[in-house]
C-alpha cells in the first residue's frame, strides 16, 4: 500500500483528468447591464451519448476518517461528471486515467471550496471525499435507462492511504 499526500488542485495538473472550475478563467464576461461577470465555458461536459440528457443533483457527502484507505474505484464510460461543492470545507479528489485501471498513476489532490471537478469521459475516480464535515457538492451528469458506472473493488495491494 502506497502512502500519498493530496497535492493543489490546478488546471494544469488535473487536465489529463478532467477540467477544473473556478473564477481563474481568463474568459469572464459582463452581463446583467454590468453588474455581473461571467466566468464562461469552465467545462467540457459530454452528457448526451446513446440518448443521454443532462441530470442536475446534489451529493450530501460524509467524511471519511483520516487516513482515507482507497477501497473502490469508479467511472462513467458514456459521460462527464462534475462537481462543484455548495459549502465552506475543501475535499479530495482521487483519479486515475481513462483505460485500463492502474492505481500506480493514481493522482490526489486536495480541493478548496471554491474549485470544482469536471471528470471527463472513463476517468477513474474515487466518489466525493469531504473532509472536515459532511458537505454538498452540486453534481452535473448523465442521466439515461442504461448503465454508466462502472466500479472495481481494488485488491489489497493497490490501496493507497491518503493522509491529509
Amino acid at each position: 500500500m502506497q502512502k500519498v499526500c493530496p497535492k493543489p488542485l490546478t488546471r494544469e495538473a488535473f487536465a489529463k483528468f478532467g477540467d477544473v472550475i473556478d473564477t481563474s478563467s481568463e474568459d469572464i464576461r459582463s452581463i446583467n447591464e454590468g453588474n455581473t461577470e461571467r466566468f464562461h465555458d469552465l467545462a467540457s461536459l459530454d452528457l448526451l451519448s446513446d440518448g443521454g440528457r443532462p441530470s442536475v443533483n446534489i451529493f450530501r457527502s460524509t467524511p471519511l476518517n483520516a487516513p482515507i484507505h482507497v477501497k473502490m474505484m469508479e467511472r462513467h464510460p458514456k459521460s462527464s461528471q462534475a462537481f462543484f461543492p455548495l459549502g465552506d470545507s475543501p475535499y479530495i479528489v482521487i483519479v486515475a486515467p481513462a483505460g485500463e485501471l492502474d492505481m500506480r498513476q493514481a493522482e490526489v489532490f486536495i480541493a478548496s471550496s471554491d474549485q470544482g471537478v469536471n471528470y471527463h469521459k472513463g476517468t477513474w475516480h474515487h466518489y466525493s471525499l469531504a473532509t472536515e464535515k459532511v458537505s454538498d457538492f452540486l453534481v452535473i451528469d448523465r442521466i439515461a435507462d442504461d448503465e454508466n458506472c462502472d466500479e472495481v473493488t481494488l485488491a489489497e495491494p493497490e490501496q493507497i492511504w491518503v493522509a491529509f
